[in-house]
């Protein structure tokens, strides 16, 4: 990713954490006036949003720094970082909206429809603009902003509907189970992208890496006898990188090693690796590494 491609995610991220913080507010106020449930509970959920963006953009502005003496990959897994700690808090609101919610399922409280549906089509309004400043982003950070942001959307939908039905009947017990199901739907997806950003933290495979498809290329190399310690990881969920260890002839020319070299970076470049380690061992030769 370029530096001009980073400068675009943390300006995306700084608006969309504005744009949240603002109406996590305006969901207080609003909530409040009209008695929801569903309404409050996503005002908190919006700020802790909100501050989970607001470390994400610190972040991803700071994953862009280059190497250094402690950090030799640069800080790229400080953007995963970022993502780790937004899904994270994300599961606790979750946790706290069903404690907050559950209750109202046994005893209803009357909400004001018609606040409701306005603040319903603000909430879509703010969080379409919020997810399409962020969208474009590849990196686990993003994805889970983006994340955050389009399950909002979705939420306020729901309310949206909920609340018409609501505005010409008197079944106010759709407040609480929009909150319910609003919160499952969450709490689904974020289990989802939890496992993955905790398997990129324990350098598990990325899941679109074949690694059989790769070392099948690399064993077709024309010089290459067999491979080993083959190992694959991502700094941040766009950013791979791979090792292997590639037993050839011991006759094998210098400029033949080279080329062999060559074919395999260029090889993985094709599978999505940044960053491309060989080592090449004669088959006389004794490989140490465990």
């Amino acid at each position: 990713m370029s530096c001009h491609d980073h400068s675009h995610n943390y300006n995306n991220i700084k608006i969309a954490f504005w744009l949240n913080f603002g109406f996590a507010i305006i969901e207080i106020i609003g909530g409040v006036l009209t008695n929801s449930v569903a309404i409050l509970s996503d005002a908190l959920h919006d700020f802790g949003d909100s501050i989970s963006i607001g470390l994400s953009w610190w972040l991803e502005k700071y994953s862009t720094k280059g190497p250094s003496e402690r950090f030799t990959y640069g800080y790229r897994r400080f953007s995963l970082l970022g993502g780790l700690i937004n899904a994270v808090v994300l599961l606790c609101g979750s946790v706290f909206v069903l404690y907050a919610t559950i209750p109202r399922l046994f005893s209803p409280e009357q909400t004001h429809p018609s606040g409701m549906i306005f603040l319903a089509i603000l909430g879509l309004a703010v969080n379409a603009i919020a997810v399409i400043k962020v969208s474009s982003g590849k990196s686990e950070n993003m994805k889970v902003i983006t994340w955050h942001l389009l399950e909002d959307v979705l939420g306020w939908a729901a309310v949206l509907i909920g609340s018409i039905i609501m505005y010409f009947t008197d079944f106010f017990i759709i407040d609480p189970i929009m909150s319910l199901g609003i919160t499952g739907y969450i709490l689904f997806n974020v289990y989802k992208r939890l496992n993955s950003t905790i398997s990129l933290f324990l350098q598990a495979t990325p899941t679109e890496i074949k690694v059989d498809n790769l070392i099948a290329g690399i064993t077709k190399i024309n010089g290459v006898n067999g491979e080993h310690h083959t190992h694959a990881w991502s700094l941040d969920g766009e950013h791979h990188v791979l090792s292997t260890h590639i037993s050839v002839d011991p006759t094998i020319s210098p400029s033949e090693t080279t080329s062999i070299k060559q074919s395999i970076r260029a090889l993985a470049k094709e599978f999505g690796f940044i960053h491309v380690t060989v080592e090449i061992e004669s088959q006389s030769g004794d490989c140490s590494t465990p």
